[in-house]
């Protein structure tokens, strides 16, 4: 589960001067791999743009100091969407009300979780998938990232952890996709290395292998795929249990491997993107299913595509195996199946199509009222404040500037209609 209405007591934050105003690389003893050669690492299309520093205020980095001291869960299970969140509002120019979020989202903040022994490269396959040893891996890569490159312990450690994507309800990967991009958009300062060590160790801690998912092989688009999913038989519980029906449901196999493969690293970026923008489009057909769950089902994929200009080309193909599993996963354990009707009209899936199942670009008369839309979009879910409105609002801003269409804001605007604000503002 991602998230719960319950709150223990409040706890403060630290406080801080804002507040007063599958390739296991050999390895030595001490961590280290290989030094990577980072010239094969192709930049995305759009990286090809001047970098932009989310906050060169340093707000950024404050929120995120403060949230260091913070565990990645509360209540044993659900997750610590803060380093997300706040990572969304600096992106977005929302920077300076970055401490303000926080303080409103204090109670659900616990301490940081306590250690058992350092995970080592030795043992790390012992530890794996081990939610007790969360304070112990996070360690384990807060120590790598501070010794090595952070794109080097990043390339080791991404295919070893792909495989459990779905753990911790896909958090994991998406506070790793967010701190990502505020090291590639700006200055790469501790604190955002830091915030990517913690997301690596969560990951590890949660990690959860998904049964039953195929390799893609077959010939569907992205969002074909994404509405022929078969929905589970018992919709409830939380996702452990709902991802556990997946492995007896033979249809979820053959759904999986119903999307067609990519022939090479480009087109897998392609695709990828495709499923960011369809899984966006279902929310917005479908978020009353469940509002919270399915914000996952967009913002995990996403999440992957924003780590691809990190990561070595040869990792892209498996990258979109994995974020497609992952979004497959939230869909058939949350969604309506495919009798609950279809595609919206005018989307890939209900009519043409380019090959890679995305949308043609529309002219760009409409660039600058596109852009205010989206300005006020995101004004809205700062305002509205609950965490998952602000993720989904950021990733659906993503497919809208790639696109050019504004529909993908529709998904926006039914996530502020359907979750609660944030102690009831909004």
């Amino acid at each position: 589960m991602s998230d719960d209405r319950a709150r223990p007591a409040r706890r403060g934050l630290p406080a801080t001067s804002a507040d007063h105003a599958a390739t296991d690389h050999p390895a030595t003893s001490t961590g280290h791999a290989p030094s990577t050669d980072h010239r094969h690492l192709a930049p995305h299309p759009d990286d090809t743009a001047p970098r932009r520093d989310h906050d060169p205020t340093g707000r950024l980095d404050e929120a995120l100091e403060r949230l260091h001291a913070r565990g990645p869960e509360r209540l044993g299970r659900l997750t610590n969407h803060a380093p997300m969140a706040v990572e969304a509002l600096a992106a977005h120019g929302h920077a300076g009300t970055v401490h303000l979020w926080l303080d409103r989202y204090a109670p659900k903040l616990e301490d940081f979780p306590g250690t058992t022994a350092p995970v080592t490269d030795d043992d790390w396959r012992a530890a794996l998938g081990d939610p007790r040893r969360a304070g112990d891996w996070i360690g384990y890569f807060t120590r790598a990232v501070a010794e090595r490159p952070w794109r080097e312990v990043l390339t080791q450690w991404w295919p070893r952890l792909l495989p459990g994507i779905a753990g911790g309800s896909t958090h994991p990967v998406i506070r790793v996709g967010h701190a990502v991009r505020t090291l590639l958009d700006g200055e790469e300062t501790a604190p955002r290395r830091t915030e990517l060590a913690h997301g690596l160790g969560y990951w590890a801690a949660r990690h959860r292998p998904l049964p039953g998912a195929l390799a893609p092989t077959g010939r569907l688009a992205p969002e074909e795929a994404l509405w022929a999913l078969p929905a589970i038989p018992a919709r409830r519980g939380g996702m452990p249990d709902r991802l556990a029906q997946l492995d007896d449901l033979p249809a979820w196999s053959a759904g999986t491997g119903a999307l067609r493969p990519p022939a090479g690293p480009e087109e897998a970026r392609r695709s990828l993107t495709a499923l960011v923008a369809a899984a966006v489009r279902r929310y917005a057909t479908q978020a009353e299913a469940e509002p919270v769950m399915l914000v996952h089902a967009a913002t995990a994929p996403n999440a992957v595509l924003r780590t691809l200009p990190a990561l070595p080309r040869e990792l892209w193909v498996p990258s979109l195996g994995a974020a497609w599993a992952a979004s497959a996963a939230v869909v058939s354990a949350y969604a309506p199946g495919p009798g609950s009707g279809g595609p919206p009209a005018g989307s890939p899936a209900a009519g043409a199509r380019t090959r890679d199942g995305g949308q043609e670009r529309p002219g760009e008369a409409g660039a600058e009222g596109l852009a205010d839309a989206m300005a006020e979009a995101f004004a809205r879910a700062a305002v509205h404040g609950d965490e998952h409105t602000i993720k989904l609002t950021d990733t659906a801003l993503d497919v809208a500037r790639m696109s050019g269409d504004p529909a993908a804001l529709t998904a926006a605007a039914r996530a502020r209609e359907l979750i609660d604000p944030l102690d009831g503002a909004g």
